[in-house]
């Protein structure tokens, strides 16, 4: 797994939204979004999506020691709850043309759900259990190494 932080050096000032590039068709026929290999600050290797989330569950609950993350509200939406082991944030993703990059060494939860949502997670490698902190206070401690 590729990183360019070090995990206890990712704070939520390394958090990023980007635009998505947006082509409107003059015809108002609706509006594409492409993602393509300048569009993230890594190469995506996984790609997988969050849909009927209940609107009282939530999602996520965990951090990644190298893994980097684009999410996308590609409909409805829902609340990303970030922390970097000292402070909190809430971002809404609720636009198909906005990304929100999460570097490694971020916890990271979904909430607030909109009925019909899709969350489309872009990610910088494959699925490794080994990469996770599952367990806020075991984030806080690997924040601290």
């Amino acid at each position: 797994m590729a990183a360019t932080l070090e995990p206890n050096l990712s704070t939520l000032q390394t958090v990023e939204l980007i635009d998505i590039p947006k082509i409107s068709d003059p015809e108002g026929r609706g509006n594409l979004s492409v993602v393509e290999k300048n569009t993230l600050p890594f190469e995506v290797k996984r790609v997988y999506y969050l849909y009927d989330v209940p609107s009282d569950a939530s999602r996520g609950g965990h951090a990644h020691k190298k893994l980097k993350q684009c999410l996308i509200a590609v409909s409805g939406s829902f609340d990303v709850v970030l922390h970097d082991g000292k402070d909190k944030k809430i971002i809404h993703l609720n636009k198909p043309n906005k990304g929100l990059i999460i570097p490694n060494g971020i916890w990271r939860e979904l909430e607030n759900f909109s009925s019909g949502s899709v969350c489309l997670a872009l990610v910088s490698d494959v699925y490794e259990e080994s990469d996770y902190i599952r367990e806020f206070e075991e984030f806080k401690l690997f924040k601290r190494s």
